[in-house]
This record gives C-alpha cells, sequence and structure tokens, in this order.
C-alpha cells in the first residue's frame, strides 16, 4: 500500500492522496449502493483489468474503507461494502457523481450506467 506523507499543506492534497488514480472513487461510488460480489464489481467496470480491480480493492481494504463480508444465507460468497470510514465518503461520492451527471451534457459526453 502507498504510504501516505506525515505533512498536507491542503486537506484536498489529503483526499486525493488517499483516493489516488481513477479507481478508487469509481469502485467506492458502486459499493455507495451496495455491498457487491467481485463478479459484480468486475461487470460494472468493463474498462478495469482484473488484476487493477484486485490490486484497488486490496489497498482500499487496508486504508479501511472497505471490508470484505459473506453473503447472508451464503457464507462461501464474499462481497465488498463500505466500512464506516468508507460512508463518510457517501456525500463526497453522491456530490462527484451528481457534478458529472449534470456535466456530461455541457462536454457532449455520454454515461452509459451498468
Amino acid at each position: 500500500m502507498k504510504r501516505l506523507r506525515k505533512t498536507y499543506g491542503c486537506p484536498v492534497e489529503l483526499s486525493l492522496d488517499v483516493l489516488d488514480g481513477k479507481w478508487k472513487p469509481v469502485i467506492l461510488a458502486r459499493l455507495k449502493d451496495r455491498p457487491l460480489a467481485y463478479g459484480e464489481l468486475r461487470a460494472l467496470l468493463p474498462n478495469l483489468s482484473d488484476k487493477m480491480l484486485t490490486e484497488r480493492l486490496k489497498e482500499l481494504e487496508e486504508q479501511g474503507l472497505t471490508a470484505r463480508e459473506t453473503s447472508p444465507g451464503d457464507s462461501s460468497r464474499l462481497r465488498y461494502g463500505l466500512t464506516m470510514r468508507g460512508e463518510t465518503l457517501r456525500p463526497v461520492l453522491q456530490a462527484l457523481y451528481d457534478w458529472g451527471e449534470k456535466a456530461a451534457s455541457q462536454f457532449k459526453v455520454q454515461i452509459k450506467l451498468g
């Protein structure tokens, strides 16, 4: 896992360092709605390789933002969900989602939700 610096000049800098890159916020945004199995996440993120998804899920778990849990009624099936720390990102993730939804027309791009 990437080590965080001891000092940051701005809280936004820390936030971006933790969320590091494109895929962590996207994974968290998908998990914001409900816990998902690996295969469900994989299907929702077709442009993300298995290797990258596995690495990002591991990093998010190490940072305490996600946790693996067993599915109710099927203890052999693992799902990934937000932890209490991850839940604190819910308003941030929703704001990014809302902004992207509104900005899509301005940038003349389509968003295809899976």
